[in-house]
């Protein structure tokens, strides 16, 4: 069975899902079979595996980073909330309804075991087990239960590594507390602590390290300086959001609703130096950009409503009334429709006009289709007429039926890929179909990752570079999996430069047996 290591964080978004990629990856440069682990994982970003099964991305990162493919088992549970007290509960990749916080802790223990055969069958097949936290271990009034932290580290019998981030501040208090209020068992699994997110001379911060390891009776294995690198992020706290990009060619705006999901979409355009992609909440923060994006949601209607009533819709549609170009992507493409409808409730019950822009209409049901799909752009007309036969791969998952109207005009030709699951569609899964839809410079699909291929990629950017009069000839999309590879790479390198690595082995090999040697 696998040698299991654990992170985990002082706090939400310290840095634990980067710091456990960049361990997969430098496993990986020393020749160790690795793979990621997350028993529970709150996020809105997911992913379709190759059985067409629906995992968080973090895990998706950190199994790119470790070069395997994504497998559920790595995120037996994913919660994805749909309001300020609810959340749909997907267990082994597959929804099993939406529940509240206090019924879904409820139940939470009767998971045990299906995040131990998770774990179990990734630990038979694996020479270490990198497993990410979620939040605080220090929790004090949900660790009864707790199935993510400690609880898991127990199950596992993992030794602990506990990163705090000190960009925000007060991190050998964050660090010291969390200790405190640990129970002695709980403390011994510490073998040692990480400082993330550092800014500054290293020099100054080493008598405060010293009286750190003192107070605690654990080492600091290192302090890891602040850096940007592009790896996909999975949850609001994202500082891709608040991060402006210097001004490109090309300004795009992208609307951050309430409840956005899968923004990673925009990640390969956020790549490219002629791009500027900026995420805005506000009218007054619009500007002019050369396009907006809709990204995916999950409550469709709420955040409809939200855009409606804060006077975002009326922007974009004056927008588009100008000949902008606006491209929506699943929950973003049925905004973009003629009516949402959802009589059973599935996200927000009841019927709402959409910003008819597209001739389409959306009604949502309880079963979510789920599949990993490849396709073409049809021939096009409008602003992205050079997108007209590009390629993509990418995935579905939506809870939402569109239906087009007669004689308009589908945005793409997909098809699932072959031998991939599907929950619902009504066409040959190896044949292709029309879907999505187009009218004018306004155009949506249900694709996630369409965007990731460069062919996509370049065609997007070519059709916006021409409308300022630039020679798109000279310039070409990056290569998104080529450069994501490079990230981890240096993700590695910033790590292993900066941690004590001969202790991290030492403690991998060890397990809880490994001594805190100060």
């Amino acid at each position: 069975m696998a040698k299991p290591i654990m992170i985990q964080g002082t706090m939400s978004n310290v840095g634990k899902s980067v710091l456990a990629g960049g361990l997969c990856r430098m496993l990986k440069q020393d020749g160790v079979k690795v793979a990621p682990f997350k028993s529970q994982n709150m996020a809105l970003n997911s992913y379709i595996t190759r059985d067409g099964l629906e995992m968080g991305r973090a895990q998706v990162m950190q199994a790119e980073a470790a070069g395997i493919e994504p497998d559920v088992c790595m995120n037996p549970i994913l919660l994805k909330p749909t309001n300020d007290t609810g959340s749909q509960v997907i267990i082994n990749g597959k929804p099993e309804g939406v529940m509240s916080a206090v019924e879904y802790y409820r139940h939470k223990k009767d998971y045990i075991p299906a995040v131990m055969e998770a774990y179990s069958k990734l630990s038979s097949q694996y020479d270490v087990i990198v497993i990410e936290g979620a939040g605080s271990p220090a929790e004090i009034n949900l660790k009864q239960d707790d199935i993510v932290n400690m609880g898991m580290a127990k199950m596992a019998d993992a030794p602990v590594l506990l990163a705090g981030d000190i960009d925000r501040g007060g991190v050998f208090a964050q660090i010291a507390g969390t200790v405190m209020l640990l129970e002695e068992e709980e403390r011994r699994r510490i073998k040692g602590t990480i400082i993330n997110k550092f800014r500054g001379d290293v020099s100054i911060l080493k008598p405060g390290l010293s009286m750190l390891e003192e107070r605690t009776g654990i080492p600091v294995l290192g302090v890891v300086p602040y850096f940007y690198l592009d790896i996909d992020e999975e949850d609001s706290l994202t500082e891709r959001f608040r991060r402006k990009n210097s001004a490109g060619l090309v300004d795009i705006a992208v609307i951050r609703l309430p409840r956005i999901s899968n923004f990673t979409d925009f990640a390969p355009l956020e790549s490219l130096d002629e791009v500027s992609v900026r995420y805005i909440t506000s009218p007054d923060e619009f500007g002019s950009p050369d396009a907006v994006l809709l990204p995916g949601s999950k409550n469709t209607i709420r955040d409809l409503l939200w855009m409606r009533q804060n006077g975002m819709e009326a922007k974009i549609l004056q927008f588009e009334g100008r000949g902008g170009l606006v491209f929506g992507i699943c929950g973003g493409y049925q905004m973009l429709g003629q009516e949402i409808s959802d009589p059973d409730g599935t996200e927000q019950k009841g019927t709402v006009a959409g910003m008819g822009l597209l001739p389409v209409r959306t009604v949502f049901c309880r079963e979510k289709r789920r599949t990993r799909v490849e396709g073409k752009f049809l021939p096009l007309d409008g602003v992205l007429k050079d997108l007209s036969g590009a390629c993509f791969t990418g995935y579905e998952i939506h809870m939402g039926k569109s239906a087009l109207a007669e004689d308009s005009s589908p945005l793409v030709s997909i098809s699932e890929e072959t031998g991939k699951s599907s929950v619902f569609g009504g066409n040959d899964r190896d044949s292709a179909h029309p879907d999505g839809a187009c009218r004018g410079n306004v155009y949506g699909c249900y694709v996630h990752g369409i965007f990731d291929d460069p062919e996509a990629a370049g065609g997007f950017l070519s059709a916006l570079l021409k409308t300022k009069g630039y020679d798109p000839s000279e310039i070409r999309a990056r290569d998104w999996k080529a450069y994501k590879e490079e990230q981890y790479d240096r993700l590695a390198d910033i790590i292993r430069q900066n941690v004590d690595m001969e202790a991290v082995y030492r403690i991998i090999e060890k397990g809880n047996d490994a001594p805190c040697i100060l």
